[in-house]
């Protein structure tokens, strides 16, 4: 698992790839529910979590018809993970 820091950023993205990520599911995704009854949403939980700054943080995703973008929060920021 890589440690990710403000260096990676490069405009408000962070780049990576499975591998970089932690796979943390929550009770309800672990019983294949899921968060909304249509499947969109604008903060949609996911089962990833990212080592940003020596810390973990979930990632979300926002999703509408057949597109949807990750992120996670940090000091009040969205970074998008790619």
């Amino acid at each position: 698992m890589k440690i990710f820091n403000d260096a990676d950023i490069n405009n408000g993205s962070l780049f990576t790839n499975n591998t970089d990520l932690v796979d943390s599911p929550l009770d309800w995704q672990k019983r294949g529910l899921q968060q909304t009854s249509s499947g969109y949403g604008a903060k949609l939980t996911t089962s990833r979590k990212i080592n940003f700054n020596g810390k973990l943080y979930r990632i979300y995703c926002t999703c509408y018809s057949n597109v949807g973008s990750c992120f996670f929060v940090t000091k009040g920021k969205k970074i998008f993970v790619h």
